[in-house]
């Protein structure tokens, strides 16, 4: 059984597309096809059911799957150990991010981990469920390493590494009832428009958590995957915001103000699964971030 046809059938069944697969792995559809083909043959089973929208696992292919990525991760660590002899790390680091990490200066981190270790190749993503999709992503094996922002317990099977965070603040328009005031509480916030990321955010989490806690209700009516643009929302007038520190800051003309009453901490960490072995490079990166990034508290 080759490692390369176990690589493109992973990459099949997480792309659920043949040709997404192929894109991934800068080969051309036809060789993946003959590799999934091999492998089926070499097994004696079908791995895949193939349809024009989609892909689908069969029986056999969701019993392999999981052992299939065992393998492609214990021939990683081989290669691992063997550069590390020679004196250097390669090999690809998947790296999931957010729209907006700018308590961590990202181009600066990578750029240096780049110069360090300029055989490692960098995959950055950005998932369209935010932090949520980042955390699915790790458990499946897609990604290796990924800032999220998960507020509560530690999701089962992931290893959080706590990098630092922000307290989200009210930003209203200048013109808004509470625009001169030095504080408001939570439940004076109840049934008011508010502007926020799609479930599966980590600042809507924390703010979806925090009204819950409080027992007020809150109205999203508009939802956005970047949390940047939030504020040109709420200079139209569209709504209200929850904004970190850090975005908060920038928000030119428009009124910042703390609330009262809640937890909306908002906490930026770097996630792996708990029970597989990092990568050489999933590790050099890790290390690069602690000294990034100061402990927090």
């Amino acid at each position: 059984m080759e490692l390369r046809h176990l690589e493109y059938f992973v990459a099949v069944a997480e792309e659920q597309n043949f040709t997404r697969a192929a894109a991934r792995l800068h080969i051309v559809q036809s060789a993946v096809s003959a590799a999934v083909k091999a492998l089926e043959r070499e097994l004696d089973a079908r791995l895949l059911d193939r349809n024009s929208k989609r892909v689908l696992l069969t029986d056999a292919g969701r019993a392999l799957l999981p052992r299939a990525r065992i393998a492609l991760d214990a021939a990683r660590d081989a290669a691992d150990a063997v550069a590390e002899v020679r004196g250097g790390l390669r090999g690809t680091l998947r790296l999931g991010t957010l729209t907006s990490i700018r308590l961590i200066d990202l181009p600066a981190l990578l750029g240096e981990f780049h110069r360090r270790h300029p055989e490692v190749q960098l995959q950055i993503s950005v998932s369209p469920t935010g932090s949520q999709g980042h955390l699915e992503a790790l458990t499946e094996r897609r990604l290796d390493l990924a800032f999220v922002s998960h507020p509560g317990p530690r999701p089962p099977g992931i290893e959080l590494l706590p990098l630092t965070g922000s307290t989200l603040y009210l930003v209203v328009p200048p013109a808004h009832p509470f625009a001169g005031r030095s504080d408001v509480g939570i439940g004076e916030l109840s049934g008011l428009r508010f502007i926020d990321c799609p479930v599966g955010y980590g600042n809507r989490a924390v703010a979806d958590r925090a009204f819950a806690a409080a027992g007020v209700p809150r109205h999203v009516t508009i939802e956005i995957t970047d949390i940047a643009t939030s504020a040109d929302y709420v200079r139209a007038g569209l709504g209200i915001a929850l904004l970190p520190r850090f975005l908060a800051d920038t928000t030119h003309g428009l009124a910042v103000i703390p609330v009262t009453g809640a937890d909306l901490h908002w906490p930026l960490s770097l996630a792996a699964v708990a029970d597989r072995t990092k990568s050489a490079a999933a590790r050099a990166l890790t290390d690069l971030l602690r000294e990034f990034v100061p402990p927090p508290g």
